[in-house]
Formats: structure tokens, C-alpha cells, sequence
């Protein structure tokens, strides 16, 4: 086995040699404990911002004894991180720029195996982008997610539960009184949403792709158990070095798929789309939007979890978490992708979870034979609105909202919406269509805006969904009869950009449509009409973003980032010379 390394440590030319290991002796690495083994690089995301990776902080130490026990010598880095709740206007901006500089740091530098700390929405996403990119021996571990709260007797889950209280508050339900002790009982520890938001949607898909040891991705943050994961993460990726296990053979066009139909048997994020394509695209893989609609009609809800159910990430690690889920789906994927084991998938998770009666259901992990719902997966649209296509969460969808007409209310933009929405003289009803526009990944990196709030007049009448059309994103943790990441996005001259109030729009989920009723003379004389915006940002990466960001249907990576075909995805070793 030659190692990466070995080309800074063990090369031919003494002058570099001497360089390097100078240089390591100047931080206390003795060349004699670790020239020879494979050096892994614990990329870390924690900061005092991002309360989902805090964990950590901690949890590195735990990796470090791991690979050390394996034979293996740990050297600890940090990466952008991404937490979601600060990063403003968008933390999908800086996925790519995370995974820009995982990339980088790795391709610099002297390392052979990669363990990647993650938890937050973006930071998963982002590191698999970047080790797809890099194709060395790489495996994620997930911080695990936070704790469910209590509120006046009950269970409460930051995120899902944060929307429902919303709407009460502003309904008048909510006193101001107790919105504030809701806000103090709503998270209470570290790590991420305890529901099936993106972030567990994220680590569950990793976990499918074979990027997350067998088990691990739905692990309490609070749990002992998380420890004893991070240990084993250290230990497995020095023996996936010594047998060159890479990301490559893992995330095959298969792994994708078995991945994708995970999503829709867990209710998994909408936000999955852009980042399965956005990951499959680095190794120069093409998963068509419609692709998500194929390959899940006949998967079945199977997991009863917010937003599209009941239960918490903590009821779903209870009841035998994914390991239990991909066992009950096996019969529909394609068992002979590989694990992070080296084992397939078909042999990692044939057997019972340990503890676990084989055949034993509850009220929230499901047999395909007895589904909760049997509606799952993203409905993939197209029309006039969204020609280029617009995904929904058909699990989040109020039933009597599949199909639905009705007259457009339209925003220009997030700002304005904020303005008018609560206004007692905005002219809307229950059977409204709300159309939020320019909030897509050009104009202004694709927040989570999507989930328009129902306005207030309608709050108070009892109105708790309706159709809302936007080129945004939304929370995993968010449900609702959401059309999202309509394509293309209004400031690039998408039909969305012409829309008017008054307008009427046709929503066909069964028949996988979004219409809006204009003639084709009218729609083209609106186009023609159409004038693009200025730009937003004149500098830095927000620009770059902007000039090179793909639409959604694509993944909305970075142009100058994705290989053309498979033989481009090839990972350009760097020349390792006096530097």
C-alpha cells in the first residue's frame, strides 16, 4: 500500500522530506509516530454559532482515539461551517463554498483518509460534495440530534412544532406570555432538529450511500452511544485507507437511487433534491428531476415522523431508527450496493437491529405491507409555470390540495411579502394561490422562504394551508401544500417572473402539473415585456455564486465545479515540490 502521504514524508528529494517533517516536529508530531501510517484528516464544523455540531467540540477526541487504535494517526482540521439558523440570506450558498474548501484542503495537503464532522442541513451535503470530489477514503459523522422539549405538558420539537405555535401565536391562540416560555422550552440541548427536518434527512442518505458507518446516523447527540460511533468511525476509516475503499465505489448510480427512495419512505426534505443531485453531479452522475418521481411511485410513507407525522428523532431511535427502516425497504433497492463495511447492503442490514424483534411494528417505523401513508416522495410538476420543473412533498400535503385552483396573490419578493402579508387589506381567501418571486439561487442564493406564512386574517379564521408557488426553498422541518424550486427561477426570466395577481393558476399533483391559465400569445407578450434585474451583489462570493450557481433541477452547484462527463471527476493530485 503506498500512501498519499508518503510523497511529503517519504520522498525522494531529502530537501522536501526535511521541509516537512520540520515542520510537523514544530507542533509535537515525532516523524517516528507517524511516517508509514495512514494520516487521517478530522475535518471539524463547530463553532459558538452552530449549536447542531457543537457536540463536536467533544466527539473529535473520541475519533482521534479510534484511529489511533486502528493504526492510523489523526491530524484534526476545520472547514467553514454552516449553521443554519444565523447564516442570512442563505446558508445554500455556502454548501458550495464548504465544500470548496474541504476540497482544497485536501488536495493540498498530506492526507489518506478523510473523517467528516457534520450535523447542520448544509455541512453534510457540503462534505460529501467535497469528498466525491476528492474520491479518497472518506466516512461522515453526524453530532446526532438535539432533545425533544416540553411546553405546558407537552412534547415540543424545534422546528416542526416552532411552525404550528407560530401560526397560533399569530392567529391570537398564543398568549405574549407564553410564545416567550415556549422559546425557553423549545431546545434544550445540543445538536440538531429532533425531527425529520433536512439535517436527519441528510445523515439518513449518507448513511444509505454508505458514507456513515451502519447505524450511526440517527444516534441521540445525548447518547453514549454517539461516543462509541465516533470511536468505530475512527477506527473503520483507517482500514477503508489500507483497502481503498473509496466515495467513488460507494456512491454508485445505484446507491442514488436506493438513496432516493429512502427519501420518500422516511418523508425526508424537499431540500434532498437539490443536495442528492448536487452530490451525484461531482462524480459525474446525472439524476434527472424527474427521476425523483420515477423511481418513488410506489414507495409508500413508512416512518411517522414531523413534518409528514407525528414523532420525534427520538421515538424513531427508540423504535430501531434507519438501520430498522432500510431493513423493511430492502425489498425495494438494489441490494448489492456496498456499505462503509464492505459489505452490501443486503448482507449490513439483512438481519434484525440489535434488540430487535424481526417483523415487529409500532406506531412509527412501518412494514411496506402497512404503510402510514401510502402518498410519499416528491411530486415532480411541470407546465407553463415551471417548465424547466418544481418538486412538492406530497406526505406534507393537506389530501383536498392535490388538486386545486384559484386566483394568484403575488409577491415581487421576500420583502414585499413581509409587508403586505398580515395586512387586513391584502385580497386573498383560503382558496388563494400565494406566488412569492426572485428568491431563487441567482437572485439571492435560494433561502428558506418557500413556506410562505398563511396570512393573518386567515390565521384567525382557521386556515392552516393553502397553495404557495415560489422559486425558495423551505425548512425540512416545514410541511404544507409548498410548490418549491420552480424552474427556472424569476430573475432569470422563468414564467414565474410574469405572474400577476388575479392570475389563475392550476395545481395537479396526481397528474404531476402547475399551470398557469394564459394563452401562449399572452405568456410570450408578458416575456417580452420582461426586463432582467440588476444584479444583487457586485463582489466576493455572493457574486461568484451568482454567475456560476446552477438552477435547481440541477443541483444548484457551482458550474466551475461539476465535471462535464465521469472521466473529468477525476481528482487532480497536487505537485508536491519546495513550497
Amino acid at each position: 500500500m503506498k500512501l498519499r502521504s508518503s510523497e511529503w514524508f517519504e520522498n525522494e528529494n531529502a530537501e522536501l522530506t526535511f521541509q516537512h517533517r520540520s515542520a510537523m516536529r514544530a507542533m509535537g508530531h515525532n516523524p517516528e509516530s507517524f511516517v508509514g501510517k495512514p494520516i487521517i484528516g478530522i475535518f471539524n464544523t463547530w463553532s459558538d454559532f452552530n449549536s447542531c455540531n457543537y457536540p463536536h467540540r467533544e466527539l473529535v477526541e473520541h475519533v482521534k482515539r479510534g484511529v489511533l487504535l486502528a493504526g492510523g494517526y489523526p491530524i484534526e482540521l476545520h472547514t467553514i461551517t454552516t449553521p443554519a439558523d444565523f447564516m442570512k440570506p442563505s446558508d445554500l450558498m455556502y454548501r458550495n463554498l464548504l465544500s470548496m474548501d474541504l476540497e482544497e484542503s485536501i488536495r493540498s495537503q498530506p492526507i489518506d483518509g478523510v473523517v467528516l464532522l457534520c450535523e447542520c442541513d448544509k455541512t453534510v451535503p457540503g462534505q460529501l460534495m467535497g469528498a466525491a470530489s476528492c474520491d479518497l477514503p472518506a466516512l461522515q459523522l453526524a453530532a446526532g440530534h438535539r432533545s425533544s422539549g416540553s411546553f405546558r405538558g407537552k412534547t415540543v420539537n424545534y422546528g416542526t412544532d416552532l411552525w404550528k405555535y407560530s401560526d397560533d401565536y399569530k392567529a391570537g391562540l398564543l398568549s405574549e406570555e407564553e410564545w416567550r416560555e415556549l422559546e425557553r422550552s423549545i431546545s434544550c440541548s445540543l445538536g440538531g432538529c429532533p425531527v425529520m427536518g433536512t439535517a436527519s434527512t441528510m445523515k439518513s442518505l449518507s448513511e444509505m450511500l454508505g458514507m456513515m458507518l451502519p447505524g450511526t446516523s440517527s444516534i441521540p447527540a445525548t447518547h453514549a452511544s454517539r461516543k462509541i460511533a465516533a470511536e468505530a468511525t475512527g477506527k473503520r476509516i483507517v482500514e477503508m485507507v489500507r483497502t481503498g475503499l473509496t466515495p467513488s465505489r460507494l456512491m454508485t448510480e445505484a446507491a442514488f437511487h436506493n438513496a432516493i427512495k429512502l427519501l420518500a419512505a422516511i418523508g425526508g426534505s424537499t431540500n434532498a433534491a437539490l443536495h442528492l443531485t448536487a452530490i451525484a453531479g461531482r462524480l459525474g452522475i446525472r439524476i434527472p428531476i424527474e427521476r425523483y418521481a420515477e423511481l418513488t411511485e410506489d414507495v409508500p410513507l413508512i416512518v411517522n415522523l414531523q413534518p409528514s407525522g407525528s414523532h420525534s428523532m427520538d421515538d424513531f431511535y427508540k423504535a430501531g431508527g434507519l438501520r430498522r427502516v432500510i431493513r423493511n425497504l430492502l425489498p425495494l433497492l438494489d441490494t448489492s450496493c456496498l456499505s462503509c463495511t464492505g459489505e452490501t447492503i443486503g448482507a449490513t442490514y439483512g438481519g434484525d437491529a440489535p434488540g430487535e424483534a424481526a417483523g415487529e411494528e409500532d406506531d412509527v417505523i412501518a412494514a411496506l405491507e402497512a404503510p402510514f401513508k401510502k402518498q410519499s416522495g416528491l411530486a415532480v410538476l411541470k407546465g407553463n409555470l415551471a417548465p424547466g420543473g418544481a418538486v412538492v412533498k406530497k406526505s406534507a400535503v393537506s389530501p383536498e390540495l392535490f388538486r386545486h385552483r384559484g386566483r394568484a396573490v403575488v409577491f415581487e419578493d421576500y420583502a414585499d411579502m413581509l409587508a403586505r402579508i398580515d395586512s387586513e387589506e391584502l385580497d386573498v381567501a383560503p382558496e388563494s394561490v400565494l406566488v412569492l418571486k426572485n428568491c431563487g439561487p441567482v437572485a439571492i442564493g435560494m433561502p428558506e422562504w418557500g413556506s410562505i406564512p398563511i396570512p393573518q386574517k386567515l390565521l384567525r379564521q382557521g386556515v392552516r394551508d393553502m397553495v404557495r408557488i415560489s422559486d425558495a426553498r423551505m425548512s425540512g422541518t416545514s410541511y404544507g401544500a409548498v410548490v418549491l424550486h420552480v424552474a427556472p427561477e424569476a430573475a432569470v426570466g422563468g414564467p414565474l417572473a410574469v405572474v400577476r395577481d388575479g392570475d389563475w393558476i392550476e395545481l395537479d399533483i396526481e397528474r404531476s402539473t402547475l399551470r398557469l391559465e394564459l394563452d401562449d400569445a399572452e405568456l410570450a407578450s408578458r416575456m417580452a415585456e420582461w426586463r432582467r434585474p440588476e444584479p444583487r451583489h457586485k463582489r466576493g462570493y455572493p457574486r461568484l455564486f451568482a454567475e456560476h450557481a446552477l438552477q435547481a433541477p440541477e443541483g444548484c452547484d457551482l458550474d466551475i465545479l461539476r465535471p462535464e462527463t465521469k472521466a473529468d471527476a477525476a481528482f487532480v493530485p497536487p505537485v508536491v515540490g519546495r513550497g
